[in-house]
């Protein structure tokens, strides 16, 4: 039987990537901890988010899950969600400036400071972020987007090209080598919404609130040896 952990730090939808996991899994075994030697001995693993990166971040420390996750980015297939994929960069502006895990390089920016000359704050509206027509998008983004694939990775397998995901977020991520993006979208600007490293794979929408596309890179994932 195949073992997938859910890594809790307390900060993350974890019940329903559990069971989204579980129903498109054959034989597997989801394990949602913050144990390490349970984490370690997984054959997958997902790292997700949700919240404030601050919190985030002070809690991934305060559990040790840093060194978790940079351990399991080396040793076996990851997958990051949403503020998990986030916290992968090297810093991101939320919270007036907030040091993230550093395992890929880039950063992570508020939609609204696009055009804007704000400061990271995820409660008001952006009259500098635009859709294509000039019309004023909000802060945050909620809603389904098309993801243009950038790459042929394993996780796009049975996944047409340009299939709506579901997002909910005021950050993306800028990366520092673009072609680790394995998806883009756009929302005001163009913003990576899924990249690669190795055996890493990060998402900024929830595949588990995806519909069809979403549980198939859920299953993709599950069949993943880790290698392109």
């Amino acid at each position: 039987m195949k073992k997938v952990a859910v890594i809790d730090y307390g900060m993350g939808n974890l019940h329903s990537v559990a069971k989204a996991l579980e129903y498109v899994g054959d034989n597997v075994k989801v394990l949602v901890t913050s144990d390490a030697d349970t984490i370690a001995s997984a054959d997958h693993v997902i790292f997700p988010g949700v919240g404030a990166i601050r919190d985030c971040m002070a809690e991934i420390r305060r559990l040790h899950i840093d060194k978790i996750v940079a351990e399991v980015s080396r040793t076996k297939p990851l997958l990051a969600i949403c503020v998990g994929m986030q916290a992968l960069m090297d810093s991101s502006e939320e919270n007036g400036g907030v040091p993230c895990l550093g395992l890929v390089h880039g950063e992570v920016r508020f939609f609204g400071n696009v055009d804007a000359g704000v400061t990271g704050d995820s409660t008001r509206a952006c009259s500098g972020l635009r859709d294509d027509d000039g019309a004023p998008l909000k802060v945050p983004h909620m809603g389904w987007n098309c993801v243009q694939q950038t790459d042929h990775h394993p996780l796009w397998r049975g996944i047409e090209d340009n299939t709506r995901f579901y997002f909910v977020h005021s950050y993306y991520v800028v990366l520092g080598a673009s072609e680790q993006a394995s998806g883009v979208t756009r929302y005001g600007v163009q913003f990576t919404a899924a990249l690669n490293k190795g055996n890493l794979f990060a998402v900024q929408f929830h595949p588990e609130k995806s519909q069809h596309g979403g549980l198939q890179l859920l299953r993709n994932f599950l069949a993943w040896d880790g290698t392109h």
